[in-house]
């Protein structure tokens, strides 16, 4: 099972921060980032497009620079990280899920994550354009579609891109679901998972991985899991 962190270790450490993210890669297979644009044209890790839920400020990510941004306190004294900081991160074995939140500057991402010349690295959208966009400009990247649209076909969508991963609301997430995924050639990440419950179940109808608050959590029940059966087929 394949375990990414939400942006990072979002259960225990203020979500999207360096200390989130270095949480989350100890026991992550990923770890997951939302990026946005600052007025100046920084690319900057935070998930909603204005500042209230996550900082100690107020309005639009999109209307303040950089200095303004990192300003602003992302939760205990941690600041917004930027693209570039995180792409600069290590985190060992973990990989890289960079999320884009909106349009506009696939570019600059594709440039930053060349640059890093990072090798475990997926690029993920709810937006199928964005995708497009990006595909071509990192060739070697995963390209995971977001998908929770009912009455669409994400399989569909997602081979048009191309993209190599679904990833689904897990209350969306069936067995034929994921059976139809694999026959296109297509992984399915289930989404957000955060109890045991809900891990055991991913188990049975089989997904390729989940996202998940809290990675260390999972970590363990997927390792007690797979201990159990070793144990039985001894």
């Amino acid at each position: 099972m394949i375990i990414i962190g939400h942006r990072g270790a979002r259960a225990t450490r203020p979500e999207n921060t360096i200390t989130a993210l270095r949480e989350g890669s100890r026991w992550a297979d990923y770890i997951e980032i939302d990026v946005r644009i600052s007025r100046d044209g920084v690319l900057v890790v935070i998930h909603d497009p204005t500042l209230e839920r996550t900082t100690d400020g107020s309005g639009f990510v999109r209307d303040y620079t950089l200095a303004e941004l990192k300003a602003l306190d992302a939760g205990e004294g941690e600041p917004i990280p930027t693209l570039a900081e995180v792409l600069a991160l290590d985190l060992g074995e973990c990989g890289l899920v960079i999320e884009l939140k909106e349009g506009g500057y696939e570019d600059q991402v594709a440039a930053l994550v060349k640059e890093a010349g990072l090798s475990k690295v997926l690029v993920a959208s709810f937006d199928a354009d964005c995708l497009h966009r990006i595909a071509p400009l990192l060739p070697d990247a995963g390209i995971g579609y977001i998908f929770r649209s009912p009455g669409a076909d994400p399989v569909r969508v997602a081979a048009s891109i191309p993209a190599s991963y679904i990833l689904l609301r897990f209350i969306d997430t069936t067995q034929e679901q994921i059976d139809t995924s694999r026959r296109a050639g297509l992984k399915t990440f289930a989404w957000t998972l955060n109890s045991e419950e809900v891990f055991e179940e991913a188990s049975k109808i089989g997904v390729d991985g989940i996202v998940t608050d809290d990675p260390h959590s999972a970590r363990a029940f997927f390792g007690s899991l797979r201990n159990a059966r070793d144990t039985e087929q001894a």
